[in-house]
C-alpha cells in the first residue's frame, strides 16, 4: 500500500498475501485497502477492485469515487452488481476465467454424482443394502451441451474429453469451438438441447437468460437427461424444473447454484422443496470456497488491473443493458 494518494482502492479483506500479490502485479500504483482508509482519501482514485457486493449497504458509490473510471469484479458473475452507484461513463469489468478451474471441476463432481446416483447409493449403505444397484449411466461416450462456452465451458469441455465425450457448444455468436461437434448461436442453444445427455448451464445470468430454462426447454431434453447447473439458478424456472423433476423420475439436475442465497446469514433456499426430491443433486454454491481458489482469482483480476494501468483497454467491459431495465420513455 502506497502513502500516495491510491489511484486505485481495493474492497477486498485485508491480507499480507494480497498486498504482496497487488504490489508485485501493479509495482508504482499507489493503492488503499477501502477497510484500511478513509473516504477523504479517495478523490483521486480511478479504479476499484470490488469483492463481494451482496449485502453491501451504500456505504460505497461513486459519489464518493469522483475520479473513478473503471471497476474489476473480483468474481465473475456481474448480476446484482450495483451499477446504478456507478453511472457512466465508468465501466465495470467481470473477473472472466478467474475461478473457472474450480466451477467446472464441481460441474464434473455433480455430473457424475448425478449419473452414477449418489443420492440413492448413499441411502443404500446407510441402510446396509447391496442390491439392487442403483440406476446408473456412464460419461464414457456421452453428448454433453454446454451452454455458455466461455472460460468455464472450456475447462469443463477439458475435463470431459477424457471420458471420450462427445460436445456441443453454444457461446454469444456460434463461432466454431475446438473440439465442439456442433456450435450454436446464444439465441439458437433450444437446437441442442434434445441431443445431449448431459447440459452443462453456465451461461450468466442477464435479462434475456433470466428463466430460460423453462417447462419448453425441459419437454425438449431427453427423459434420462442430466441437467448441471454452476452458472446462476435464475436461469431456471424453479416451478418448471420442480414439476418436471416430479413428473419424469429419469431426468436428473444437479445445482451448485441456489434461487435464494443469503451469504451474509449462510442461508441458501429456493421456492420449491428441490432437496427433498431423489431425482435432485446438490452442493451449497461452493465451487470456489476452497484455499487455492481466492489467490488465483486475485491474481487473474490483477492481470485486467495492470492492462488498466499500462493504458490498455481492459478485457471482459460488460454492457450495462444486458442487466439493467432500459430507462422508461419520458411521456
Amino acid at each position: 500500500m502506497s502513502v500516495a494518494p491510491p489511484r486505485l482502492l481495493v474492497a477486498i479483506k485485508p491480507s499480507d498475501a494480497a498486498r504482496a500479490s497487488i504490489d508485485a502485479a501493479l509495482p508504482g500504483v499507489p493503492w488503499a485497502f477501502e477497510a484500511e482508509s478513509a473516504p477523504a482519501a479517495w478523490k483521486q482514485v480511478e479504479v476499484l477492485l470490488l469483492g463481494s457486493f451482496a449485502g453491501r449497504g451504500d456505504d460505497l458509490t461513486g459519489s464518493l469515487l469522483p475520479s473513478l473510471r473503471f471497476v474489476q469484479g473480483l468474481y465473475t458473475g456481474l448480476d446484482g452488481f450495483p451499477f446504478d452507484r456507478f453511472a457512466p461513463p465508468v465501466e465495470v469489468a467481470g473477473n472472466v476465467g478467474g475461478y473457472a478451474p474450480f466451477v467446472a471441476e464441481q460441474a464434473l463432481v455433480l455430473a457424475l454424482a448425478a449419473s452414477r446416483d449418489l443420492n440413492t447409493a448413499r441411502g443404500m449403505v446407510q441402510s446396509g443394502r447391496l442390491r439392487p444397484a442403483p440406476d446408473q449411466r456412464t460419461l464414457l461416450g456421452a453428448t454433453a451441451a454446454i451452454l455458455g462456452y466461455g472460460a468455464i465451458g472450456a475447462e469443463i469441455a477439458s475435463r470431459l474429453r477424457p471420458f471420450g465425450a462427445h460436445l456441443l457448444a453454444v457461446n454469444r455468436t456460434g463461432t466454431p469451438v475446438d473440439g465442439a461437434e456442433r456450435t450454436l448461436p446464444a439465441d439458437r442453444f433450444r437446437e441442442l438441447l434434445p441431443d445431449a445427455d448431459l447440459v452443462f448451464e453456465v451461461r450468466p445470468l442477464t435479462r434475456r437468460t433470466q428463466g430460460s430454462l423453462g417447462r419448453g426447454e425441459f419437454d425438449r431434453m431427453r427423459e434420462t437427461a442430466v441437467l448441471v447447473n454452476v452458472g446462476r439458478a435464475a436461469t431456471v424456472d424453479p416451478a418448471a424444473l420442480y414439476d418436471h423433476l416430479r413428473a419424469h423420475p429419469t431426468f436428473r439436475a444437479a445445482f451448485d447454484v441456489w434461487w435464494d442465497e443469503d451469504f451474509r446469514a449462510g442461508r441458501l433456499g429456493g421456492p420449491f422443496p428441490f432437496a427433498t426430491l431423489p431425482n435432485f443433486y446438490a452442493t451449497p454454491h461452493c465451487a470456489s470456497a476452497l484455499p487455492a481458489a481466492q489467490p488465483r482469482a486475485l491474481a487473474s483480476a490483477l492481470v485486467n488491473l495492470a492492462r488498466y494501468f499500462r493504458s490498455e483497454r481492459p478485457l471482459f467491459i460488460v454492457d450495462r443493458s444486458e442487466y439493467q431495465s432500459p430507462a422508461p420513455t419520458p411521456s
